[in-house]
């Protein structure tokens, strides 16, 4: 009886919470949760939402690679210089001396340590021939990128450097950012910074000299691939319209594209020299080493998995929604009663599963995007990054802004002959993608909120709910001591 009174309870308080809630939604976060239970007119059921896991040092789960594979100092030992002096040689690289050898992991263990640990290459010996260095950082998983990555040098930091990525597992690579001390000279590019982008040039590749002066400086030792810069060009100077950010992921292919990769590649095309010119007599002073590398992010489940799992040195997503594979990327078997389709940010802030159902439920039906999401079997159609939470078509004639398979209207909203979506009535905006309460008077707790509608709570239904409660503790008032 008194577990029956106890599932009861937990049952009847988790439906007044909510309903109680419904009127101050929760500051949007990272979904840590993909279900919950919601009392309906059929009972408890259960109410599925998007979900991903939370971001993490992802450095602990790679694996790395140099090229050329003897690159690394030590064998044989030398003795290195300081850039800034070249009269102080007291720097011994030995492979087979622990204290002296300088090998790949050293970049990703704990930092603090005195003396500080880094890998570090052999020097540049071989000038004028180009002191090249590969570093290529592989998860064999599909990875979103959250925060900065920051490359922290035991060296000078490299007059020319670029940062390369790779969707396809290594197969192909694109350039992230180049870097120079001159980016004319180097790369024949505009030197840049991110300070210079825009939401409509946020997918350029760039060139910037920030970070490859200050060689002889104690505190100038790091470069940065800016992402919470880029995020701010939507999210606001310190993120805190994540809505109006995530509703441009939601709809824009190439923006999530931007920030997902399985392969990060470091080339190292010149050593910091602190000059003009090469000092040939002296050449031990030009080498390469890092410290740390830092690159957080999360697995990418297509918001259908709160938690990723490292197993047997491998990434996997625990799949929710009846989906499956390492990325939660296609439905189980026999749960292709629609087409499989990534969750949905949207409508904010609990998005949209996208469960996968099973076969034999009801006719193969062409759902509405606020069942589906947007699909992955086509590439979204080419869409500019605009200046508010609403997105507007790229070409001039405004072609194709939705079509059905796609699925590119949002909250409900049908696609109409493949030019335009009919929006349900609180949903406004080219894709539907804006609620319609923020163009009217007093808006929808501030204009660019990218918050639903707030409505109060149902007072009959919390009425009802509380009598329940009430009936129940009058019912087991013998247990009532026992809690207390």
């Amino acid at each position: 009886m008194r577990f029956h009174f106890a599932l009861t309870l937990q049952a009847l308080w988790t439906s007044v919470c909510q309903a109680a809630m419904q009127h101050y939604p929760a500051a949007w976060g990272h979904y840590d949760v993909c279900k919950s239970q919601i009392f309906s007119d059929e009972g408890l059921t259960w109410d599925y939402m998007a979900c991903q896991p939370e971001a993490a040092d992802m450095t602990q789960y790679l694996k790395v690679t140099l090229d050329p594979p003897n690159i690394t100092c030590g064998d044989p030992p030398e003795t290195y210089c300081a850039l800034e002096n070249p009269y102080m040689c007291n720097n011994e690289c030995d492979a087979t001396t622990e204290e002296l050898a300088h090998p790949p992991e050293l970049m990703f263990d704990i930092e603090g340590r005195n003396p500080t640990t880094f890998w570090q290459s052999t020097s540049w010996k071989k000038y004028p021939k180009a002191l090249l260095v590969n570093i290529t950082l592989s998860w064999n998983k599909t990875i979103e990128l959250t925060d900065d990555i920051v490359l922290t040098f035991e060296s000078g930091r490299p007059e020319q450097m670029v940062l390369e990525k790779s969707l396809d597992y290594g197969r192909t690579w694109q350039p992230y950012q180049f870097y120079a001390t001159d980016c004319l000279d180097a790369f024949t590019m505009e030197p840049k910074t991110v300070q210079d982008l825009t939401q409509h040039t946020l997918l350029d590749i760039i060139c910037t000299e920030d970070y490859s002066r200050g060689y002889v400086w104690k505190y100038d030792k790091t470069v940065r691939f800016e992402i919470k810069d880029r995020f701010a060009l939507f999210a606001g100077p310190r993120l805190h319209n994540m809505a109006s950010l995530y509703g441009q992921l939601d709809t824009t292919k190439n923006l999530r594209d931007f920030f997902t990769i399985t392969d990060l590649r470091i080339r190292l095309l010149r050593p910091a020299t602190g000059a003009t010119m090469v000092d040939e007599n002296n050449l031990s002073r030009y080498f390469y080493a890092i410290s740390d590398i830092k690159v957080q992010g999360r697995c990418k489940c297509n918001l259908h998995a709160n938690s990723c799992v490292y197993d047997k040195e491998k990434l996997s997503c625990e799949c929710e929604h009846n989906t499956t594979g390492p990325d939660c990327g296609r439905c189980k078997k026999n749960y292709q009663g629609r087409a499989w389709s990534a969750g949905s940010y949207l409508p904010i802030p609990k998005g949209t599963a996208n469960i996968c159902i099973p076969n034999n439920i009801g006719p193969v039906i062409r759902p509405n995007v606020s069942s589906l999401g947007v699909a992955n079997r086509k590439e979204a159609p080419q869409v500019a990054l605009s200046t508010a939470p609403s997105v507007h078509v790229a070409n001039s004639k405004r072609a194709r802004v939705c079509d059905n398979e796609l699925l590119r209207c949002q909250n409900g909203g049908v696609c109409v002959n493949n030019v335009r979506c009919s929006c349900p009535s609180d949903y406004s905006g080219l894709l539907c993608e804006k609620p319609r309460c923020e163009s009217e008077l007093g808006g929808c707790g501030g204009p660019n909120s990218g918050q639903a509608p707030l409505t109060p709570p149902s007072t009959p239904r919390l009425l009802l709910l509380l009598l329940l409660l009430g009936s129940a503790l009058r019912r087991d008032a013998s247990y009532w001591p026992a809690v207390l």
